[in-house]
This record gives C-alpha cells, sequence and structure tokens, in this order.
C-alpha cells in the first residue's frame, strides 16, 4: 500500500519493542488522579522510559489526545533539513500509525522553509518515544512530525505562526507535543537550578525571552526550538498558561547525582 514506511529507531532500547509489554507499560506510565484536559501543547522528555516515562506518562494522562498530533522534536544527528517533516506512515510496535496528509500538506503551503525530509527522521529517537504514549490515549491517532535543528528565532517565529494558522483553518482540535529534555550532564543541584530558571522563563509566556535565556545561560536544553514553537503556536491559538506536572532527573533512577539529565512534563493550555 506505501512504498515506504518510517520503521522503528530505539525499540529495545528507549522502549520495549514487543507491543503487549510495551502496552502495559504504558497502561502503568499513564495513570493519573486527575481527568485529562483540553490542551493546546505539552512538552514531553525523550528519554529511555525507565528515566522520564513517569514523566511523560503523568503528562499524557492528564490531556485530551485528539486524532491529529503534531509533534515537534530536536535533531540529534545532524542529518536532513533544518525543518524536516516527515509524510510516511510510521510503523510502530502498537501498530501502523498514519500522517495527516492534509496537515501536512497544509503547513508545506503556509511555510516555505518546512521541508519534505525523511532522511531527518531516520534514527531520530525524540519523536519515536512519545508516540506509544500517544496510541495509547487515542486510537484514531495521525501525527505530522517535524524535526528541528538549531534555527533562529525568526524562524521558530515563522514555523510557529504557520501551525497555529492551519490548525486555525483545520478546524479541529489539533494537541501539538514538544519533545525535549532538560539540562544534560551536570551535578543535580546545577541542573535543577538551571532547569526551574527555564521553566520559569516557559511560565512567563514570553518565547523570544525564553529562546535568548536557554542560549545566554548556556542551558543544555536539547528542545529548545521546538518549545519555542509550541509555545508560539499555542498562545497565537489562544494559550494562556503553562502548568508543570513532574520534573525530576535521570540520578532520582540511577542514584547517581553528580552527573545528571533532567526531565520534565508541561501542559500549555
Amino acid at each position: 500500500m506505501y512504498t515506504t514506511i518510517r520503521t522503528p529507531a530505539v525499540a529495545d532500547r528507549f522502549y520495549p519493542g514487543n507491543p503487549e509489554i510495551l502496552s502495559r507499560e504504558i497502561q502503568e506510565l499513564t495513570h493519573s488522579a486527575k481527568p485529562a484536559q483540553k490542551a493546546h501543547a505539552v512538552v514531553s522528555p525523550h528519554a529511555g522510559y525507565m528515566y522520564s516515562g513517569a514523566v511523560a506518562g503523568e503528562t499524557f494522562a492528564q490531556v485530551r489526545v485528539p486524532e491529529t498530533v503534531i509533534i515537534l522534536g530536536p535533531n540529534h544527528h545532524g542529518q536532513g533539513a533544518p525543518i524536516a517533516i516527515s509524510t510516511t506512515p510510521w510503523q510502530m510496535p502498537m501498530g501502523l500509525v498514519p500522517i495527516d496528509t492534509a496537515i501536512a500538506e497544509a503547513l508545506l503551503k503556509t511555510s516555505s522553509v518546512i521541508t519534505v525530509d525523511e532522511t531527518a527522521h531516520r534514527f531520530e529517537h525524540s519523536l519515536e518515544v512519545q508516540i506509544p504514549f500517544l496510541q495509547a490515549r487515542q486510537k484514531n491517532l495521525s501525527i505530522v512530525p517535524l524535526v528541528v535543528s538549531h534555527i533562529s528565532y525568526p524562524l521558530c517565529l515563522e514555523v510557529g505562526t504557520a501551525i497555529a494558522k492551519v490548525i486555525a483553518d483545520a478546524g479541529k482540535e489539533i494537541l501539538i507535543v514538544a519533545s525535549s529534555d532538560m539540562t544534560h550532564y551536570e551535578p543535580r543541584t546545577a541542573a535543577d537550578k538551571k532547569d526551574h530558571y527555564a521553566l520559569k522563563k516557559l511560565a512567563d509566556m514570553d518565547p523570544s525571552l525564553l529562546y535568548r535565556a536557554i542560549l545566554d545561560y548556556n542551558i543544555s536544553m536539547c528542545g529548545i526550538m521546538p518549545v519555542t514553537i509550541a509555545l508560539i503556536a499555542a498562545m497565537a491559538l489562544g494559550a494562556t498558561k503553562t502548568e508543570l506536572v513532574r520534573y525530576t532527573d535521570s540520578g532520582a533512577v540511577s542514584g547517581d547525582t553528580s552527573q545528571v539529565v533532567g526531565y520534565a512534563g508541561v501542559i500549555i493550555s
């Protein structure tokens, strides 16, 4: 039926490749005492589920996941176009996930800086690890996957504005997921300080200030471009607040607090 399909790059490494085991793990991670709310966007971490799955699960459990989700992730490999969209279906352990081609095509028409490029997606884990959570929350899931390299703030503004326009024109509920870990490989005290500074800038809802603060303070938050774009789009669609669902770091699991990676789950509504 399809000429090409994007196959998993990190199944059995970042998360279980066995669909039954994966489904069971997702169910365990997505328990929440709070009811699911409508949101414009979420920020979710993308490490192995052992480390950041509880944060991602708790975050997704608290939002309504509609049938279409735009997923933005950083480019860890440096391959492909600066702002690369995938238009091929994604084969995942829990089933094939189609692309919302109408939304993808609308984005390509609205912004000339977005390029169809499967190379950027082939080995990238930042989007892939989000998908099982979304599949578990929405059985009719379609995605629009975008990998974003290190780009300027004006480019973030252009992409975020384009996403907001396409969502507004679509006339249906679409969730934006920005995939990001926080500070990388610093002592817990330093990471905690930097990350809460970044999260405060996110809560202030000033995308340009957030973007500049991460770069000025040398905060190694890998998904700053996706998060900035998501915030720009969400605010253009009427978002007025952010909610920190949970913050933790890898030391909570490994016991090593000398070199941690920070993880945050945030709802933008």
